[in-house]
């Protein structure tokens, strides 16, 4: 599967600081110092709805990790995936008599074209769960041989209690984890598991679903979290720097993710740190597919909103806060974009070398996205009140606002 090209990113003078970020696991914010390449797993979206505002604002996190890299003068190995199969994908595609591949594959090219109109940087592997098959079954057998799975009914089920570090990423008691298995995809209530909380890995092939071979699995489909591990674990191996996705899949989906890969491995933890975005809210409510209170990025861009406002709005919040879009959020964001142009279209103006060191002072301490704005707006304030005389300035301030907040002045 290909991702969507990558918009150039500009250079700047200097060299920019190492990333400051919060981690769920160790509750506290530590300091990410990776070698020549850092390396990141971003959990992408079930393509079976077009990409709304709380998909790019997750989107936009994990893309302000990698600018801030990238003015380290480091290289950024970056992986996500697309689960192009899983139960939410095949309910919508049967709801709507559509094929749930051409389902998949239809949402999945919205998203690539968000994601571009919205310059955000690709991942260099884009990996959907049906192209992982072949990797993630080998990992299901050898969990089952080592003793940490077991076969309930033709399926096959992860054992929590294999990993002696489960619970460490999410640090919830047993009633919570039983709780959000529930609500996000798990089966806590079926009778036979060992454990409420195991997992699936393998899914024994259902009349009418599709399935594959599974070797000695049988025919089937893979779980949720061995997809994204099976992904992970080839491409960027274990220790890797920063697992990200939204504040809602610290568990299970994390927190799962992290017992496969360290029980496999033998290895801890399975990423340095564990980064989450906050949820959008729309008219009170968690904005959710499965709610349908949605703000598409594509509705908004069809409607004749620029998406460096699109953008703008996303950076107005702190990526861990939880938020809600409103009509107001996107008006702030039009005529902050006016303004910024208008700043920097003049032909000369004051001074930016001090910008750029507060902006990357300011994503640097945890992406503090706000702080970076509230920086680039005094110093367009001044600009637009008079100015001064350096030429190089208002370009120097364009370039800063590209390379390190994604957004063409």
């Amino acid at each position: 599967m290909h991702a969507w090209p990558a918009s150039e990113v500009p250079a700047l003078p200097g060299k920019g600081r190492d990333l400051k970020i919060h981690d769920t696991a160790t509750q506290g914010t530590i300091t990410l110092a990776p070698g020549p390449v850092a390396r990141i797993y971003v959990c992408g979206i079930t393509p079976y709805d077009a990409t709304h505002i709380g998909h790019a604002a997750t989107s936009n996190a994990f893309d302000l990790v990698q600018r801030v890299w990238l003015d380290t003068k480091r290289q950024v190995h970056y992986v996500q995936n697309v689960t192009d199969v899983d139960d939410p994908l095949l309910e919508r595609a049967q709801r709507d008599g559509h094929d749930w591949t051409e389902l998949a594959e239809r949402e999945t090219v919205l998203f690539r074209e968000d994601m571009t109109a919205l310059r955000m940087l690709p991942p260099q592997h884009y990996i959907g769960a049906v192209e992982a098959i072949p990797g993630i079954v080998p990992l299901v057998e050898r969990l089952r041989d080592a003793g940490a799975a077991y076969d309930l009914d033709g399926d096959v089920y992860f054992s929590v209690e294999s990993d002696p570090h489960f619970g460490g990423v999410s640090h919830l008691d047993a009633e919570a984890m039983r709780l959000l298995s529930a609500e996000r995809g798990g089966d806590p209530e079926r009778p036979g598991k060992k454990n409420p909380l195991d997992p699936m890995l393998w899914m024994a092939a259902r009349p009418g679903e599709p399935s594959w071979d599974g070797g000695s699995l049988g025919r089937g489909r893979p779980g949720w979290h061995i997809e994204c591990v099976a992904i992970a674990l080839d491409h960027l191996g274990m220790g890797f720097d920063i697992q990200g996705g939204g504040s809602d899949l610290v568990f299970p989906h994390h927190e799962m993710g992290a017992s496969h890969a360290q029980v496999l491995t033998g290895e801890f933890p399975m990423a340095k740190a564990y980064v989450h975005a906050g949820m959008v809210a729309l008219h009170g409510e968690k904005m959710s597919k499965s709610r349908g209170n949605l703000v598409f990025v594509s509705a908004l861009r069809r409607s004749g909103v620029d998406p460096a406002a699109i953008r703008l709005a996303l950076l107005s919040h702190h990526y861990r806060a939880d938020w809600e879009w409103t009509d107001a959020v996107l008006e702030d964001a039009v005529a902050r974009l006016a303004r910024w142009r208008a700043a920097v279209s003049r032909p000369d103006g004051l001074p930016a070398d001090a910008l750029v060191e507060e902006v990357r002072a300011a994503l640097s301490a945890d992406l503090d996205a706000p702080a970076a704005l509230a920086a680039v707006d005094r110093w367009v304030e001044l600009q637009l009140a008079g100015g001064g005389d350096d030429e190089s300035a208002p370009g120097l301030v364009s370039r800063t606002v590209d390379a390190l907040l994604g957004v063409a002045l």
